[in-house]
């Protein structure tokens, strides 16, 4: 009687542990505030994975607390990390296909940029991400416009002579090729270089536009509308092995997650450029769109410039190229 009782209380023991076995922290990385939405995707799966009660909760550690900015991609391949939001171009030193997920034209509008996500080139992509153990549980990408200092920046003809901050190599190599004299700098560093006239014209997102007050130093802003030229790739990524480990319950619960968050980041990425938009204007900077003419003559250039250098950098560049310029 007793050997069955022992029995019966180890059976008991190994099946609580193995209920538990399952209970998992997770560790996400990004580099932004609690303020940006960015962050506010992570929480969103965070909030949502723990209404699930699943056994899993994520932990996030933003503003570069964990991982500096530029580090974040490899120890995620290596599972030392389990989670991050990133601007994905920050891994092209190791797979250069993720240029393209920073390439002026490549985007138009927000719209686009979904149908993007949803296409045969971020599938392909992905492949790539998997070959380092890496999947994406959220797409998203931000936008960018053109700010000057004394005069509007819409068309390729607007930029001879002007000394501008391009954001990314593949924006220099274009805006070199349009004729300015390109200066390297981060974007907190515009508004300076706009005051002391280092700057004629800056290239950035929309929220750096905004949060770092260059329209006390700007006449004209091109902000993000049916067309803009600068769109980042900025998803929220997950260790595949790390992913593969979870339950059943587990993973659809961050896959439900990571839908919501996904739907979040799309409506407020367009909220960002209307509210960049309003505050420029209300400023009294002139607001001037960019035409779907003025569109294509500046992804014709970046062909010339741009598009050429990736293609000759990367050893299938044209087919990946192709496959993003066939989404309309």
């Amino acid at each position: 009687m007793k050997h069955i009782l022992h029995s019966t209380v180890a059976a008991l023991t190994l099946a609580a542990l193995g209920s538990t076995a399952q209970a998992a922290e997770l560790r996400l990385s990004h580099q932004w505030s609690n303020s940006d939405v960015r962050h506010q995707v992570a929480q969103i799966v965070a909030d949502e994975v723990a209404a699930a009660n699943v056994d899993l909760d994520i932990k996030i550690f933003g503003s570069q607390s964990l991982f500096k900015a530029r580090e974040q991609y490899t120890p995620l391949s290596r599972g030392q990390l389990d989670m991050t939001v990133l601007p994905l171009s920050y891994a092209g030193g190791q797979q250069p296909a993720y240029n393209l997920t920073l390439m002026p034209g490549l985007v138009k509008n927000h719209d686009h940029a979904a149908r993007l996500t949803a296409s045969p080139f971020m599938a392909a992509l992905e492949e790539k991400m998997a070959e380092d153990d890496v999947i994406v549980l959220v797409h998203g990408y931000l936008a960018g416009g053109f700010a000057g200092k004394d005069s509007c920046i819409t068309s390729v003809d607007d930029m001879p002579g002007k000394q501008t901050r391009a954001a990314g190599k593949a924006f220099e190599q274009m805006l070199a090729g349009a004729g300015a004299s390109i200066a390297s700098m981060a974007s907190s560093e515009i508004y300076n270089a706009m005051q002391t006239g280092v700057l004629d014209a800056a290239n950035t997102s929309s929220s750096s536009f905004v949060s770092y007050r260059i329209y006390e130093q700007v006449a004209c802003y091109t902000p993000p509308g049916d067309y803009a030229l600068w769109f980042m790739y900025q998803p929220l990524l997950m260790n595949k092995t790390t992913f593969d480990g979870l339950s059943a319950e587990q993973q659809a619960a961050l896959t439900a997650a990571s839908a919501k968050a996904q739907a979040f980041y799309l409506e407020e990425a367009k909220k960002e450029d209307a509210e960049s938009r309003k505050v420029f204007a209300d400023n009294g900077v002139q607001i001037d769109d960019m035409t779907a003419e003025e569109f294509e003559e500046w992804r014709k250039l970046a062909a010339e410039t741009s598009y050429k250098a990736f293609v000759d950098e990367t050893p299938d560049g044209q087919a990946l190229l192709d496959m993003a310029l066939a989404v309309e």
